[in-house]
This record gives C-alpha cells, sequence and structure tokens, in this order.
C-alpha cells in the first residue's frame, strides 16, 4: 500500500470514527501539491463532505483533524488551509518507503488490482481490408493497444479486437479494381470502377496473383473472376494490416469477420430477435428499427427495399455476440465521424436487454502532420496518405506512439514530424529517454544496495521524486478507469523532469558520504524500473545508452 492509498484509508477511517459516515474512495481525492509549502499531500475531503454532514468545510476539517493523525504514523503534521482544505506533512522516511518496494516488484510495480478483473473487450484500428493502414489508423491504434496494457497493469482482464469489414460494396469493389489491374498487367482493356481503389497496393496484389495463378481468371466469366479477386485480395491487404500493426507495436487477440457473422446466421437472428420482441416495422418496403424509443433521435432501415441490410444490421448482431461472449464492458474506438452512430447502438444493445451503459465509445479525432511549419498529406514514394509503415521509418516507432498517445484522443493534434526526429530536450520522447539513459549511466558506475530505511533522502528534490514514484500505482489505475494513456505521458514527463532536476542538484556518487551515495543510487534505480514500466504501457522502449 503506497502513502496515497494509506492516506485515503486514514480519511475514511477518521470520517466513519467522527461522523458514521462511509465516504467512497471515489469522493476522496489525494493530490501534491504544486507549491511544496502547502504539504507533501493535499485532500479537500472537508469540502466534499458538506451536503453529507451538513456543516462548513472548515468545520469538517477541524473536526477530523486531530482524529486523522492518530490514524498514520507516517504523518508528521496536519495544517488547515484556505476554504477547508487539508494539508500533510509526511516523515521523510515514509516517502522512502517505497524504495524497497519498486525494487522489489520491479517490473511488476505499478500493478493494482483496481479492475478486479473484470472482464474488457477492446475493438480498435478495425479498418476495411481494402488498402494499407495509414496515420488516422495509427492514432487509434497506439491508442487502444496502450489503454489495453494500462488496463491490463490495474487488474482488467482485457481481450483486444479487430473487426475486420469485409462484407458489402467496398470488398466488391475491391474485387473489380483487382479484376481491372489484373487484365491490365495482359495488356487487356480494363476499367476502375470510379468509386474503386487506385492505390499501387491494389497494383502490388494483382501482380502476386498474376504470379501465382498466371491468366486462370482471364478464362472464366467476368462475375467468378470478381468474386475470387475480392476474397483473394481481402486476405492479401488482412495479412498487410496485420504485419503494419506488429510493426507498429499492436498485436490482437481476435479478429473477427463481418463476413462470418453473416455465415453463422447472426444477422438473420437478430433481425427475428428484434422483430419477436415488437421493436420493427415496415414502412415503404423497408425494414425499420424503434431506436427513437430507446433514446435515438430517429428511426434507422435494418433492411433496404433491394433487400440488403444496412451496415448497421451486422453491427448490432456483433456487438449482442460480444456480450454474449460474457464480456462485463465493450470499449469501442471510433473515428469521429462516427459520432452520430453511438446512440444508434446503445439503442439497439438496449432494446435486446443488453447492458447499454456498459458499451463505451472513445472518438478518435484527425490528425495532422506537419513539418517544418507546412502540412505534410501525401506520401513522396506513392503520391497516397502517408502509411503507418512509413510514418514508423521515418519518425521511429518510439515516437510516433508517444506523440499519438501525448494528447486526449478527443482533441484535434498536429504531429511536427521536425520535433519528432529531433534530439533535443523539446522533444518529449527524447526527453524521457534521455533521462533512463542518464539513470542507466549513473548505475553502470556504481551497484546500490538495498536498505532498511531511507533517512538521508531529505533534500527538496528527492523529496519530489519520491512523492512522483509513490504516486505511480494510483496514476495507472486512473489512466485505466478513464482510458487516457496521456496521463502516463503526464507521468512521464513529470519523473523526467524531476529526476533530470535531481541529478543536476544532487550529487549521486558522492565518495566522501557512502551511505548518501548508497541511498541515493537506490533512489535513481527505483526511478529506472518507474520510467521503464511506465514507457511500456505506451509501447514505447527504454533504451539503456544514447
Amino acid at each position: 500500500m503506497n502513502i496515497e492509498e494509506k492516506l485515503i484509508a486514514a480519511i475514511k477511517e477518521t470520517v466513519k470514527q467522527v461522523y458514521d459516515i462511509v465516504p467512497e474512495d471515489r469522493i476522496i481525492m489525494i493530490e501534491i501539491p504544486k507549491d511544496n509549502t502547502n504539504g507533501d499531500y493535499s485532500t479537500n475531503i472537508a469540502m466534499r463532505l458538506t451536503k453529507l454532514v451538513g456543516k462548513k468545510p472548515q468545520d469538517i476539517a477541524k473536526d477530523i483533524k486531530d482524529v486523522l493523525i492518530t490514524k498514520l504514523d507516517d504523518i508528521n503534521s496536519i495544517e488547515i488551509a484556505g476554504p477547508g482544505f487539508i494539508n500533510f506533512w509526511m516523515k521523510k522516511d515514509a516517502l522512502a518507503n517505497c524504495i524497497n518496494t519498486v525494487i522489489d516488484l520491479d517490473k511488476e510495480y505499478g500493478k493494482s488490482y483496481a479492475g478486479k478483473g473484470a472482464k474488457i473487450l477492446e475493438e480498435y484500428v478495425s479498418a476495411n481490408p481494402t488498402g494499407p493502414l495509414h496515420c488516422g489508423h495509427a492514432r487509434g491504434a497506439a491508442w487502444g493497444d496502450s489503454c489495453v496494457r494500462i488496463m491490463k497493469a490495474a487488474g482488467y482482464d482485457v481481450t483486444r479486437e479487430y473487426y475486420i469489414n469485409d462484407a458489402g460494396a467496398q470488398i466488391t469493389n475491391l474485387g473489380k479494381s483487382l479484376y481491372g489491374r489484373y487484365r491490365e498487367l495482359f495488356g487487356l482493356d480494363f476499367t476502375l470502377p470510379e468509386d474503386g481503389y487506385h492505390g499501387p497496393d491494389v497494383i502490388e496484389i494483382a501482380k502476386k496473383i498474376k504470379e501465382t495463378d498466371g491468366d486462370k481468371w482471364l478464362n472464366v466469366s467476368e462475375e467468378e473472376a470478381v468474386e475470387h479477386l475480392k476474397k483473394a485480395g481481402r486476405d492479401l491487404e488482412l495479412e498487410r494490416i496485420k504485419e503494419d500493426l506488429a510493426y507498429y507495436g499492436c498485436e490482437f487477440d481476435s479478429w473477427i469477420s463481418e463476413k462470418w457473422i453473416y455465415d453463422q446466421g447472426m444477422v438473420e437472428e437478430i433481425v427475428e430477435a428484434m422483430n419477436k420482441k415488437g421493436l420493427l416495422y415496415e414502412l415503404d418496403d423497408a425494414i425499420w428499427f424503434k431506436s427513437t424509443e430507446y433514446g435515438d433521435e430517429k428511426d434507422r432501415v435494418l433492411k433496404k427495399k433491394d433487400g440488403l441490410y444496412t451496415y448497421m444490421t451486422p453491427d448490432i448482431a456483433n456487438h449482442a455476440h460480444k456480450f454474449d461472449r460474457g464480456y462485463d464492458e465493450l470499449v469501442n474506438i471510433w473515428g469521429a465521424d462516427h459520432h452520430g452512430y453511438i446512440p444508434r447502438m446503445k439503442a439497439a444493445m438496449k432494446a435486446l436487454g443488453y447492458p447499454s451503459d456498459k458499451l463505451y465509445v472513445d472518438l478518435c479525432q484527425m490528425v495532422r502532420l506537419v513539418e517544418n511549419g507546412e502540412e505534410v498529406k501525401m506520401s513522396k514514394r506513392t503520391g497516397n496518405a502517408i502509411t503507418i509503415r512509413e510514418l514508423v521509418d521515418d519518425i521511429g516507432l518510439d515516437a510516433a506512439r508517444y506523440f499519438f498517445l501525448s494528447k486526449a484522443l478527443d482533441s484535434h493534434m498536429d504531429l511536427d514530424l521536425s520535433l519528432a526526429k529531433s534530439q533535443t530536450n523539446d522533444n518529449p520522447v527524447y526527453y524521457a529517454q534521455y533521462a533512463y539513459a542518464r539513470i542507466c549511466s549513473v548505475l553502470r558506475q556504481a551497484t546500490p544496495i538495498k536498505q532498511e530505511s531511507y533517512s538521508l533522502l531529505t533534500s527538496e528534490k528527492e523529496t519530489d521524486l519520491l512523492k512522483h514514484i509513490n504516486s505511480f500505482t494510483d496514476v495507472v489505475a486512473d489512466a485505466a478507469i478513464t482510458r487516457a494513456p496521456n496521463k502516463i505521458c503526464n507521468y512521464i514527463q513529470k519523473l523526467a523532469t524531476y529526476f533530470h532536476s535531481f541529478y543536476g542538484a544532487c550529487k549521486i556518487n558522492d565518495q566522501a558520504n557512502k551511505e548518501l551515495t548508497n541511498e541515493r543510487l537506490c533512489l535513481a534505480l527505483a526511478t529506472k524500473i518507474t520510467l521503464r514500466n511506465a514507457l511500456y504501457l505506451l509501447g514505447v522502449s527504454a533504451p539503456e545508452k544514447m
């Protein structure tokens, strides 16, 4: 149990003793004041209890202050400030107790059971298998992968899923596009559909099919050729997507195909189930879902006049299938243009009796690539959108992931390619990794030996670093609950800043004071472990030399 957890437990016990109330953990907030003169830690619990207790915050703070200090030996003193803030000063050795905890736990430090084993299915990327993944997909891929890493560290049971959109017009157009390029390779007349796929990847796939099958698909009907080519094209595009995602450090546990959903009869089954519940009606030869009765702004068509299902119908079947597999919560990362789609899917889940409040959708805003002040839209090699692989090759895997994770997913962002490639402290990736490499350099010069206590680490720089290390487990848990990897980025930047400041102000390896040297070396080792574990949660490497 770290210091913040101890403070929360002490506050809860104190409030129960004084007011016979057991406050929920979520209303007990512990913060590290920006100004050290306001204590090592602070809480606004007195303000948050006002309505429950019926007293002024300052009076509440006075009521609980004297009892609270008896609940935790680590507290040195308590003061009441402002409208009712309670500020804590901790005993210096109490802050340093985390050092041995970090060293002993090593790669396990930061992990908790905050998620209580809840089963989560997180779906992200899910791009059509009709072309390579581009930078728009890169942001969602990094975010989803990091969210899963963080949630697993916080005790959630998470499955990573990719939904393959391989049914419908886009796959047929891929087949027709491949048929045109395939004929072109034999010098024959060809046409490409206006809404088809004209990129170089289609030409490459057509060449592969020619190498494998020769002129076989010129000797059958166009319909048969297109049917084969769309399947072959889908498989080859998907193979490329999997390779590019692995190149980007993203793996998936489950790949669910829209076509498979159809083939299993799930689409017809879900429509029949909705009809039996009285959720559907016919109008203008189409079948409609009464989604307005469940919070949507208008009813939605599930089956069109031509007898084809809309995109929403297999999606309903897919989400029902997710819940049927026993997941407690579903998380989707969708493009920002899907904002209006959220209430439709929630309405369908609610109508079918599934817990719609357990379906979460995080929207991914667009990314603008900028270099030397100019927007970069196209690949220099192909003239098309820049792919994930090209981005990684240009700025590096670590920079690509870190920059995408540093801003909230629902905010627009500019990715400065020049900054991402720079080796300066203005580059947050370089700044964090340089801190790690610097620690490794220090530890190569001397080996720390764990102590029972660390009473000599009393300077402001050491205290700042210790408090930040102490908070890591809570930061990870909070980032997991809110699905916000950018909070880990913020943590890393502060940790690097605190270490660089400590390194500049405190002589770590001082042969004239071997006891202090050893304690500082142990602090450096604890910082190294914490920083490495934090970088791992982002899928970013921790280089020992730079």
